[in-house]
């Protein structure tokens, strides 16, 4: 943790030297020490410590200054610290500003000039007043600032993605946050942008793409290669469970992922059915867990780079990202999983990440505390979404087609739902239209089996209603469903015929498409068991059988 701060100002080098050696010499320990020559200096000092989240415990300002006395530095540097021990050093014709002072900026102490010995007149002094700060006023939050509106989709989407990445920041909602508003104009005035992130080394991204963030925090956007053996597209579990293995087995593996890392089940708050988690686990943990695994063995993970295209040119496959870079490499995994299915009601499109959230939209959960909110759908991951949002909202309401739910979600799930007090369910219902101008108000719903309309007060909206695949970087080159899941090894057989332009004497592997040496595993696969388990399943067998395509090749 960064040591709170005294600040000593004076304009007179030998005073101010004395004075930042006798600081130096009783409270290095605890505190860092600044000293600045004059008050604007000083001024700009300030602003800057607070745009970085620093905490100030000390002004020690000497009275009589150019340009800027040490009362005006104190009447402006408050209104940034107002918490701030604050003292004056004086000389004797000082005396009547001083105790002027005391009432009109709330002065703490004031300091006759010289002070020696400091073990008397100086230290007693401010051992008193650093030990009150230090019990009254919290330290500062020491790590990224987000500043926006709950209100505001590009806001929600920011915190999602650094949610998702586990990257932690403090949430500062400019409708509610003094502070927010004074970050802001401290920066840019009455003219800024929402959002806008604060970091601790003083830096301000305003309204940042994706990428432009995940570079800033630290994460690889750009391969460190050209080549390489295996490309894995798709950091879901599948995918990290292959670079896992691959990596750890030699092959020199790059994994690109659009979005943050961990694909469906990343959003997942809590997985109870995976073997070895008797208590659960969150898919953001399981996730982070993956990646540091996969790191640790070797394999690169990009993050926030999306795949425009595939194609291939003799035994080298190639991937184009939409920056423009081109990857080859020997042999391609695709694991792309799939996306929340979205629906395309009345209203819900200018509410989107507004007050309505497809998935569990986990980093919002906590705003919606004690109030009424609506999930919408019947299989395992609305259930989760259920009692997470269960543990804030003061109602959650489960909404979904069925007549019943023992089609389509996990015993354990219903039985928990079952014994959530603030959870109710809606059965043979659907979601009709959302209403709402700055943010949701009301929703319409249908009774399926009455052919009633209702409409309802409600806070917030969590979407589960299935999911497509994310097959679109596939292109004409990938043989699939009618539903754009890929086919792979067995099922590409059409009447005990190889799929069309198979070239080889062998049959395509169990995970294998159309084309040699470009694989799929996980959920974006045609008839896949959409479970974790079965996900980190395949992205294992997929490198067994990339091994054996490496050796004929």
């Amino acid at each position: 943790m960064t040591k709170p701060i005294i600040m000593a100002i004076d304009d007179e080098p030998q005073v101010l030297n004395a004075v930042a050696r006798d600081l130096q010499v009783q409270y290095q320990n605890d505190y860092q020490i600044m000293r600045t020559s004059s008050g604007n200096e000083a001024m700009e000092a300030v602003k800057e410590l607070k745009r970085r989240n620093l905490a100030i415990a000390l002004f020690l300002v000497d009275q009589r200054m150019p340009a800027m006395s040490g009362i005006e530095f104190l009447s402006e540097a408050v209104k940034l610290y107002p918490e701030t021990k604050k003292v004056l050093l004086t000389a004797y014709a000082d005396t009547d500003v001083a105790i002027t002072s005391i009432n009109s900026i709330n002065l703490d102490y004031y300091l006759m000039k010289p002070w020696d010995p400091p073990e008397e007149s100086l230290y007693p002094v401010l051992d008193d007043l650093l030990s009150d700060w230090m019990n009254t006023v919290p330290i500062p939050y020491g790590g990224i600032r987000v500043v926006g509106t709950l209100w505001s989709a590009k806001s929600h989407y920011v915190k999602d993605f650094l949610a998702r990445c586990q990257v932690p920041y403090q949430w500062l909602n400019i409708e509610k946050s003094k502070e927010a508003k004074e970050l802001l104009e401290l920066d840019s005035g009455k003219d800024f942008r929402l959002p806008t992130l604060f970091f601790p080394d003083g830096s301000i991204l305003v309204d940042p793409e994706l990428s432009t963030l995940a570079d800033k925090v630290g994460m690889a956007t750009r391969a460190q290669k050209p080549f390489y053996d295996l490309i894995i597209v798709g950091a879901g579990p599948a995918g990290l469970t292959a670079a896992v293995y691959a990596a750890s087995e030699g092959l020199k593996t790059i994994v690109i992922e659009r979005e943050a890392a961990g694909g469906q089940a990343g959003t997942s708050a809590r997985i109870e059915n995976y073997l070895g988690f008797p208590n659960g686990i969150s898919g953001a943990d399981l996730t982070r867990r993956a990646i540091t695994q996969a790191k640790r063995l070797g394999a690169e993970i990009l993050t926030t780079q999306e795949v425009s295209s595939l194609r291939i040119e003799g035994p080298y496959r190639y991937v184009s990202l939409k920056d423009g870079t081109e990857l080859s490499c020997k042999a391609l995994l695709i694991s792309t999983g799939v996306a929340v299915r979205r629906i395309n009601v009345p209203g819900i499109d200018k509410l989107t990440g507004v007050s309505v959230y497809y998935g569990a939209a986990t980093s919002e959960a906590v705003y919606y505390n004690g109030k009424k909110v609506y999930v919408i759908g019947g299989a395992n991951s609305a259930g989760q979404g259920a009692m997470f949002l269960a543990r804030f909202a003061s109602e959650v309401v489960l909404v979904y087609r069925d007549k019943s739910l023992q089609k389509s979600m996990s015993t354990y799930l219903i039985d928990q739902i079952r014994q959530t007090e603030n959870i109710t369910t809606l059965a043979n219902t659907e979601l009709t239209a959302v209403e709402g101008t700055k943010y949701l108000e009301t929703i319409t719903l249908k009774n399926n089996k009455s052919g009633e309309y209702i409409s309802e007060r409600a806070d917030a909206v969590f979407i589960f209603v299935g999911a497509v695949p994310s097959t679109e970087i596939a292109g004409d080159l990938i043989q699939m469903d009618g539903g754009n899941y890929i086919y792979t090894g067995p099922d590409l057989f059409n009447d005990g015929s190889r799929p069309k332009n198979w070239a080889l004497t062998r049959d395509p592997f169990f995970l294998e498409t159309n084309v040699p040496g470009i694989f799929a595993a996980g959920d974006v696969r045609h008839g896949a068991v959409r479970r974790v388990a079965s996900a980190v399943g395949q992205g294992a067998v997929a490198v067994s059988l990339i091994h054996k395509y490496l050796e004929t090749v």
